[in-house]
């Protein structure tokens, strides 16, 4: 074992033995409230119900981690690989989970399925979001097609932005600045500028909630040259609700927001350019809850215009897309112990893309949103059984009903069994889930690179999970899992034509894993760590992928005033690929090691440092660019 993989196993075990071992001789319990979850059934259950092994994201995380990206906060959690969060912040960012790629990983804000229809594999861009709007992510891994629709096949991200305060007014203004700086570069000039102003409150029947962020990020090339020049990145997110509640039975809100950004970028890998690269999303929607003894009926729905423009580069062209989605379900609670959902859910998509024709010299229609469209209605049925003796069932089933595809079924089945002793319980859990996922648009549609194929076939996936979960008194909780999934005619390209096909072979993949977290010390001590292993041997499609990943972090409450935390994240090598000559590579391992502080000067003002890279690991997440070596951060949080 390699010195940066024992580090990292020490750095998790260690610290995981003190903390569960000074929780043992506490002689005093704190009692507190126990964290529900929504993701694996839309039911706010508690953790020894639930048949999977939920990542949360919590609210203190988060803001704990201003300034930095929602990708880096998400390759945090187990399984999870944000390819690119290291990088120049313009940098694409590549999701992975338990060797997923992108278009099997549905994101979710606010109960709303965001996807860009005019984007390669259909998936919403994160670049978009701000953490700083961020309230709590919930990350449900794991086939969820039958709750979640096409897409759900590796993992569900599920983002619940900040609500309203019940004061009459609240404000919140967040401010950052920092370095962003190669490893060779480490004279720490100020190039990253992060902010947010937000007003909210509750008054009378209504509530709002009206938010602006801003980042500015310079100093970094994309691409790593020699002499390159440094690549900027600028970001816009606007976020506005007004919502009523009628009584206790029934509220509704409407929402819009506005995100984009611009981004110079590169010519290649290891070689210098001069583009620009602009992004925007334009959403609006509301939500509708009317509820009624034991149930509750639900209804939400969405508009969003994406476009994004490339005329500013070596590859002129702007892409088009609108995306209308909803999703209306009715909640129903048998003396909680079997709750029901029967719901509903559509979506309308369209692309258009203008681009250069060979032998033009001008933007052409190359794509027209009058062929490229498509739309889904599902109708879906979930049902989650709970006992007072232990054993826990979550089952449902979809039919996918697609305009071009017609009718597929997905289902699963997540039993789950847990026995109690005390405040303690050890749970036992599987689950059997299939998955649909239909190709984008532009996989079926595209005639300006030329790898549309309308011919293609849907991907078709199944998932197996079993593992076991140790809870003692809800301070400390250890849990391993193995997955396994098979995906058949998984859509990749043709390397000599470059045209979209089913691959002949099935995709498999399978791995484990382990998730350890503790309090102790009347909570001033925490321990959070995990371990992936992914199989990559089997995985045919590893690009990028590490076959071992930790993640750790200890955090120490100093006084009622100060908090401080060290994290460090290690990867084994991966395989990448160089192309301009189609080689393949390897990237090395490394292992980052980070540090936070912050300090509340007042009751409603917060203070707080972070140094990144702390070790100025010189390291690459995708082969010939850049990655930020050494870097620090202040900032301050002032609430009214």
């Amino acid at each position: 074992m390699n010195k940066k993989m024992f580090f990292g196993a020490a750095f998790l075990l260690l610290g995981s033995y003190f903390a569960i071992g000074q929780e043992i001789q506490e002689d005093e319990k704190v009692n507190e409230l126990e964290e529900v979850f929504i993701s694996d059934s839309k039911f706010g259950l508690k953790r020894e119900q639930i048949g999977k092994v939920i990542t949360k994201i919590t609210a203190e995380e988060l803001e704990r981690s201003q300034g930095q990206s929602v990708a880096t906060i998400l390759s945090r959690a187990a399984g999870v690989i944000i390819n690119g969060n290291g990088s120049a912040a313009g940098q694409e960012r590549g999701v992975s989970v338990r060797g997923g790629r992108n278009r099997q990983v549905v994101i979710r804000v606010d109960g709303i399925t965001v996807s860009d229809p005019s984007a390669i594999s259909g998936d919403f861009d994160l670049r978009l979001l701000s953490v700083n709007q961020i309230q709590e992510i919930e990350i449900l891994k794991g086939a969820s097609s039958t709750l979640y629709g096409s897409g759900a096949s590796a993992a569900v991200i599920n983002i619940i932005t900040k609500t309203e305060s019940k004061k009459k007014i609240s404000a919140n203004f967040q401010s950052s600045i920092g370095t962003n700086q190669s490893q060779d570069d480490q004279d720490y000039d100020i190039n990253d500028f992060v902010n947010l102003a937000s007003v909210n409150g509750t008054v009378g029947k209504v509530n709002y909630l009206a938010s602006l962020s801003n980042q500015f990020t310079d100093g970094l090339s994309a691409a790593e040259a020699e002499g390159a020049e440094s690549d900027a990145f600028s970001k816009f997110n606007v976020y506005a609700k007004l919502g009523y509640k009628w009584d206790d039975n029934f509220k509704f809100h409407f929402f819009g927001n506005l995100d984009q950004y611009k981004n110079d970028f590169d010519a290649a890998a290891g070689i210098d350019g001069d583009n620009q690269f602009e992004s925007q999303q334009l959403r609006a929607g509301s939500f509708w809850e009317f509820k009624y003894p034991n149930g509750s009926f639900t209804f939400t729905n969405s508009i969003a215009t994406l476009e994004r423009d490339l005329t500013a580069s070596g590859f002129p062209s702007k892409y088009e897309s609108d995306v209308f989605t909803f999703d209306a379900y009715n909640k129903y609670n048998f003396n909680n112990t079997l709750y029901t959902v029967v719901g509903v859910n559509g979506s309308y998509s369209d692309f258009n893309l203008l681009s250069i024709p060979f032998g033009s010299s001008g933007l052409e229609e190359t794509i027209s949103d009058n062929e490229a469209e498509f739309d889904i209605i599902d109708p879906y049925i979930n049902v989650v059984y709970t006992s007072e003796f232990g054993l826990n069932v979550n089952a449902g089933a979809r039919l996918n009903i697609h305009s071009v595809y017609g009718n597929e079924m997905v289902y699963n089945v997540n039993p789950s069994y847990t026995y109690k002793f005390g405040d303690n319980y050890i749970k036992a859990l599987s689950s059997y889930s299939t998955a649909y996922i239909t190709p984008s648009l532009f996989q079926l549609y595209d005639v300006a690179f030329l790898s549309g194929n309308p011919d293609l076939s849907p991907e078709e996936s199944t998932t197996i999970e079993g593992g076991v979960e140790l809870s003692h008194e809800n301070r400390a909780r250890v849990s391993v899992v193995y997955f396994n999934r098979e995906s058949e005619n998984f859509i990749t390209f043709d390397p000599t034509t470059f045209v979209n096909i089913n691959s002949v072979d099935d995709i498999k993949v399978d791995g484990v894993e382990v998730e350890i977290s503790a309090k102790t010390v009347e909570d001033k001590l925490s321990v959070n760590a995990n371990y992936t292993y992914t199989n990559i041997d089997k995985l045919d499609d590893n690009i990028r992928i590490p076959e071992h990943m930790v993640n750790a972090s200890v955090g120490y409450q100093l006084n009622k005033k100060t908090y401080t935390s060290i994290r460090y994240q290690y990867n084994t090598e991966r395989s990448d690929t160089d192309f301009a000559t189609f080689t393949p590579v390897t990237l090395k391992e490394f292992g980052l090691l980070d540090f936070y502080i912050s300090h509340k000067l007042m009751n409603n003002l917060t203070v707080y440092a972070a140094m990144n890279n702390i070790t100025n690991e010189d390291y690459q997440e995708v082969f010939g660019f850049s990655t930020r070596g050494r870097n620090a951060r202040i900032g301050f949080d002032l609430k009214f």
